[in-house]
């Protein structure tokens, strides 16, 4: 089982020959890196940063897509006594301008001693590094090209891992997260999940992001399984080459947001997984995003024919701020759905919008509550706050800590800023309380309209709903990437029959048009903010029937 006292680079002392991390490549095959020699690139690439200049304390920026350089400079920049910090590359946005506007305002923040990329990176990151006043990016083959090893890692940094968060709510904020903090979670998810050296694992999820680096690739490593690892285009371009991978390397755990089970019931069909078995399964982890319990139910149908068990769906729930896990499903139990409110008020499901997944009970010395406006906490079923408290929680944000997310960091824990409930002891993730309008005394919540939306055939990632007061007056917005004709008509039944009198708008935007995060959420405020200022009013009109 998971050792909660395993340290981040304990592993480097026992570093197996027979296991490792296989990296897809463009044959259809796999190329084969061994925990012995990922361990020596990684000690090469600490005494590489050192040489650069790299002193223990400083950042050390990662620009790389999943590959062993990655994981040689994540484990390397410990190793050098620095702090790592992976930052999107180009690929993870359709926009150039975009990019670079969000590239710059996280070296702005970090101040990194050096930026590592890969070749696919350089050109990009040269140009925002010089806008922001740094030296030149180093492309890890060269700066590893004439190092020899390090004896031994330096001392861990106070500061293990600065994580970005999302950005959904603004821009994102640096989170400093503590070595104790990192090590802990790790060894928490791994008590959670039964993680023992010999369950096989596989992601397609980006490493930029909480969810692909430390719920799966720090996991992966530190605990020392086989992980097999495709880049996030392989799973767009062919979602069957990933299930394959999970029938035939007999994968146990893999993970992956909501969007990720949608995207594959829109692309594989039954006939396609003929001959392919998912028995081996033990959890599928979803998180990131709010669950939708159509896609689960969707998603065991297409796959249970082939082995998949019900309990191996595991939701699950975390942030940034937390290090990653707060809560999750033991595997093997099952998801179930809620309503909040008493079950017998005839009045719960107006709160949500729709049905709820649990996200599970909280890890081993985590403590989540569910408070009111005023602090107070809540019984089971009422809408509030979630708040988390105990091991995990970041030391704080990385300079000027002003935003409009709604989460925030004090000594009485993290204030997520997401609203749930709880029962019987499970937490129950509803969406962001800032992304909600209060109707006839009740909160309506953008996730819950959005949810309604896919489950009445709008695709996912082609619309997303504001919520808010504009002009003084209740507003709900439907903002479609690609609209067409049958979406409006869609959305203005679903919006104006949770939203009362609320103005309905509708605005349109080209595919691929509406702001989102690196991990694909919308940036609902940025898009309210513009709406607001009149950004869209050229792309506005309203949300009608016909």
């Amino acid at each position: 089982m998971g050792n909660p006292d395993r340290g981040l680079l304990d592993w480097l002392d026992e570093a197996s020959a027979e296991r490792g991390l296989y990296y897809a490549n463009h044959e259809d095959g796999w190329d084969f890196w061994s925990y012995r020699d990922l361990g020596r690139l990684v000690l090469t690439t600490a005494a590489a940063l050192r040489a650069d200049g790299v002193r223990p304390g400083d950042v050390v920026a990662l620009v790389q897509r999943s590959s062993p350089g990655f994981v040689a400079t994540f484990f390397g920049a410990l190793a050098a006594g620095a702090t790592p910090c992976s930052i999107a590359p180009p690929f993870a946005y359709q926009r150039a301008d975009e990019y670079e506007r969000h590239a710059a305002q996280l070296l702005e923040t970090v101040r990194p001693a050096a930026v590592v990329c890969d070749d696919e990176s350089l050109e990009r990151i040269r140009k925002v590094a010089a806008e922001v006043g740094l030296g030149e990016p180093v492309v890890f083959d060269r700066l590893v090209a004439d190092a020899e090893p390090l004896e031994r890692p330096l001392p861990l940094p106070k500061t293990a891992l600065l994580q970005f968060t999302s950005g959904s709510s603004g821009f994102s904020r640096g989170v400093r997260i503590s070595a104790e903090a990192l090590r802990t979670n790790i060894g928490g998810m791994g008590v959670w999940l039964g993680c023992s050296p010999e369950y096989p694992a596989a992601s397609w999820l980006p490493v930029h992001h909480d969810m692909g680096l430390v719920g799966f690739l720090l996991n992966v490593v530190v605990t020392g399984f086989d992980g097999w690892m495709l880049q996030p285009d392989d799973f767009i371009r062919s979602p069957l080459r990933y299930l394959r991978c999970l029938s035939d390397r007999r994968i146990v755990l893999t993970a992956m947001p909501n969007f990720g089970l949608s995207y594959i019931l829109r692309r594989v069909r039954p006939a396609d997984l003929e001959g392919l078995r998912f028995d081996a399964l033990r959890a599928v982890i979803i998180g990131a995003e709010r669950v939708d319990p159509r896609v689960l139910r969707d998603f065991h149908a297409l796959l249970g024919p082939y082995g998949l068990d019900r309990g191996a769906l595991v939701p699950a729930y975390g942030s940034a701020e937390a290090t990653l896990a707060v809560t999750g499903l033991p595997p093997g139990e099952g998801w179930t759905t809620g309503h909040p409110g008493n079950a017998d008020d005839g009045d719960a499901a107006s709160l949500a919008g729709t049905a709820v997944v649990g996200c599970g009970r909280p890890l081993p010395d985590r403590t989540v509550t569910v408070v009111s406006e005023d602090g107070a906490e809540l019984p089971d079923g009422q809408v509030g706050e979630i708040v988390v408290s105990g091991v995990s929680i970041a030391d704080g944000y990385l300079g000027d800590a002003g935003s409009a997310s709604g989460t925030s960091l004090g000594g009485q824990g993290l204030w997520t800023g997401d609203a749930g409930f709880l029962r019987d002891g499970q937490l129950f993730v509803i969406g962001r309380l800032g992304d909600g309008l209060k109707v006839s005394g009740k909160m309506v919540f953008a996730e819950s309209l959005e949810t309604l939306l896919h489950q009445r055939g709008v695709p996912e990632r082609r619309v997303a709903v504001l919520l808010g007061v504009r002009d003084g007056t209740p507003t709900g917005a439907a903002v479609f990437a690609g609209v067409r004709p049958e979406w409006r008509r869609i959305a203005h039944e679903v919006l104006s029959a949770w939203l009362g009198d609320a103005e309905l708008l509708s605005v349109e935007v080209p595919q691929g048009g509406i702001a989102v995060t690196s991990s694909g959420k919308p940036r609902r405020r940025v898009i309210w903010q513009a709406l607001c200022a009149g950004v869209h009013d050229a792309q506005t009109r309203p949300l009608t029937a016909d």
